[in-house]
């Protein structure tokens, strides 16, 4: 029986895999990849939670990673060790790590709690949320390289790591990562804060750091108050989390009243929440219906439990053309696209 890849993703869309293999080892991952690689088309799957997959499904092999491991060089009988080197193998779940790294005293990720997903997307994405991102912390990320078919480790400073993107996502395909290794500074208390919402929710001023328990605590808060910690019961969460990125665009094409946060190049960002509630598409849109804006949070685009792919991008295509119709800035998608286009 072909394997349904609803069943692999938190939006729980997708068609069958035409063939689907289980890779629990690096040497299986890479073996699994290159074999796949020799008989036509390979979708290396980790998660789901970045994913929109055709209904039709995908006519090739998924391969999915389901490594583990997690190592360090961290000695915490040592007093003088100021910071932990740990590697993590692609497979391992992004928000254990997270978990781990909290509970043993290593600061850094603490922000990024409630992230769905595996270690392996985090650098592909550059993964974010409330001030932090990954490549605040990656010293290196080792890889399959599938044309050069053989390893190739990357330091930080040749991940190109930018506003959700990174070498990795700008040569789609090519890179199978298979294990980052994390700098992460030792202590009880987190990095310093760097969103306000955050701040106000730990009761602190922007800047200052917090207990590391009482950031992850605070931030799961806040994601599941945007339906954006995965729940089963909640099809709220039933989403590839942010389904929009923040646009990045000339000073002079940021609308009145829109957030604008300057970047290095001289180009700003702004909100696409912002703009996709002014274009008049607000929490819940259409309000019935198989695929609808979240109730809490107008990014998120969800199955409302028997939605097809099909009725998804039509409703984030409805979304995409209101904004461009409204503010001429034209939204782009954020999740993978499988066998579809928006």
């Amino acid at each position: 029986m072909a394997e349904l890849l609803a069943d692999h993703t938190t939006l729980r869309l997708g068609g069958p895999a035409s063939a689907y293999v289980v890779a629990r080892t690096t040497e299986e991952l890479t073996e699994a990849v290159t074999a796949a690689d020799a008989a036509g088309d390979v979708l290396v799957l980790g998660g789901g939670s970045n994913l929109v997959v055709a209904d039709e499904g995908f006519a090739g092999t998924v391969v999915e990673v389901a490594t583990t491991g997690v190592t360090t060089d961290h000695d915490s009988t040592d007093p003088t060790c100021g910071g932990a080197m740990v590697t993590v193998a692609a497979g391992e779940s992004w928000d254990g790590l997270v978990a781990t790294a909290v509970e043993r005293g290593w600061a850094g990720v603490e922000a990024l709690s409630g992230i769905p997903g595996l270690v392996g997307a985090t650098p592909i994405q550059n993964v974010g949320a409330y001030g932090q991102d990954v490549s605040q912390t990656i010293a290196r990320v080792r890889v399959w390289d599938r044309v050069l078919k053989g390893f190739r480790t990357f330091a930080n400073a040749d991940c190109r790591f930018g506003y959700r993107t990174s070498r990795f996502k700008a040569d789609p395909g090519r890179h199978v990562v298979v294990d980052v290794t994390f700098q992460l500074r030792t202590g009880t208390l987190s990095e310093p804060i760097a969103y306000a919402e955050l701040a106000r929710t730990l009761g602190v001023e922007v800047g200052e750091r917090a207990p590391l328990a009482d950031v992850r605590a605070a931030v799961l808060e806040l994601r599941r108050g945007k339906g954006m910690v995965l729940d089963g019961d909640d099809h709220d969460t039933w989403s590839a989390g942010s389904f929009f990125t923040n646009p990045v665009i000339e000073p002079g094409r940021v609308p009145e009243g829109a957030p604008s946060y300057p970047q290095p190049d001289g180009t700003v960002k702004t909100s696409a929440a912002w703009l996709i509630e002014r274009a008049g598409f607000g929490k819940g849109h259409p309000g019935s219906g198989p695929a609808t804006l979240s109730t809490k949070h107008t990014l998120a685009l969800t199955n409302r439990g028997d939605a097809t792919t099909g009725d998804l991008l039509a409703l984030a295509r409805e979304i995409r053309d209101g904004v461009e119709s409204r503010f001429g800035i034209r939204l782009h998608n954020e999740p993978v696209l499988v066998g579809v286009d928006l």
